[in-house]
């Protein structure tokens, strides 16, 4: 008796660790099932169409080996898709066509993908696909830093680095729909309209006397820093009395460090932010952050700005387009 056929998909796999430029390579692989061959227990998950994958700083150090999560090689890169639901497990309500946005942990650049069921959400019909490729790890990365660890209130100043890039658009977004005022800090005049498109009140340039610009517009109650580097001591100089610096990454390559004594001067506060160490697998902060996003797209805050557009094969170009610093926006790839 014949064996059953397996259907196959178009994927991109990193097959070594030898940067963006090189290290995946375009294959055709048996599509997943729920039934069997993920990481979650079998029969749960929810199976996707992709439309469109979200590309993130997360991939350029995956293609390094350089990412705290290191999978066996070979394997399928990214975590962001949005498409239509095939399957669903019974422990969600999704249903077969319906359009989602999901974080699927490994596995998005891909035309099929398995997300768990707490992180794949119907997508709005305010935003695209493209838009909803951009929306769980940026977005919520931006809540979970100003809101549960910055504890952001209304009325306050942010001051937020890498303004132009994903998460940093996000955060503009984020910030003002929950009545704070926003003071982006960009590299280029491309990347000022970009800061301004996602409702920037004020832009600083990177390259300038940003921190002297700051403090006379006031100074700020905290610093979102997802870019790391040399411009940590002026993030705290900027501050007013009881500030606080959220740290939330380091695209800028370097992790700075702090004389703490500088802390004691206006009992400033430094503040780590790892969404996917401490919020990932907790269904309930998930479920509640994704419900104050959605009435921010309802309230017409939330609009996720996508930047450059890739097919699935040109994944590496897309890659390179973060490394290089260059991507304004969200980078995705156009999987269907």
């Amino acid at each position: 008796m014949p064996g059953r056929v397996v259907p196959t998909m178009r994927a991109m796999q990193i097959t070594q660790l030898t940067g963006p430029a090189s290290a995946m390579s375009l294959v055709d692989l048996p599509e997943p099932d729920l039934a069997v061959g993920h990481s979650l227990s079998p029969g749960e998950g929810v199976l996707i169409d992709v439309t469109v994958a979200g590309v993130s700083f997360p991939e350029v150090l995956q293609t390094r080996g350089e990412y705290q999560v290191r999978p066996d090689l070979p394997f399928v890169p990214g975590s962001e898709v949005a498409g239509v639901v095939r399957k669903s497990s019974p422990a969600s309500p999704l249903k077969p066509g319906q359009r989602v946005a999901a974080f699927c942990l490994l596995g998005a650049f891909a035309e099929v993908a398995i997300a768990p069921p707490h992180l794949t959400y119907a997508l709005s019909d305010e935003l695209d696909d493209a838009q909803g490729a951009a929306l769980i790890l940026n977005y919520h990365t931006a809540h979970f830093s100003l809101v549960y660890r910055g504890g952001l209130r209304e009325g306050e100043t942010v001051l937020i680095h890498g303004a132009a890039g994903g998460v940093g658009t996000a955060s503009i977004q984020v910030a003002k729909g929950l009545g704070a005022r926003t003071i982006a800090v960009v590299s280029s005049d491309e990347k000022e309209a970009v800061a301004r498109a996602a409702g920037a009140d004020e832009v600083v340039r990177s390259d300038g006397a940003w921190k002297d610009e700051v403090l006379a517009l006031g100074g700020v109650d905290m610093v979102l820093d997802p870019v790391g580097g040399d411009r940590f001591t002026d993030s705290l100089r900027s501050l007013r009395e009881n500030g606080r610096v959220v740290v939330v990454g380091f695209t800028g390559g370097s992790i700075p460090e702090v004389k703490v004594n500088r802390l004691l001067l206006k009992n400033t506060s430094v503040i780590g932010a790892g969404w996917g160490a401490s919020a990932l697998f907790k269904a309930d902060l998930i479920a509640s952050t994704q419900a104050a996003i959605d009435k921010l797209i309802a309230s017409g805050f939330v609009r996720p700005l996508v930047g450059a557009h890739f097919p699935l094969e040109r994944a590496a170009d897309a890659l390179e387009c973060i490394d290089s610093r260059s991507a304004t926006g969200k980078v995705v790839l156009d999987v269907a």
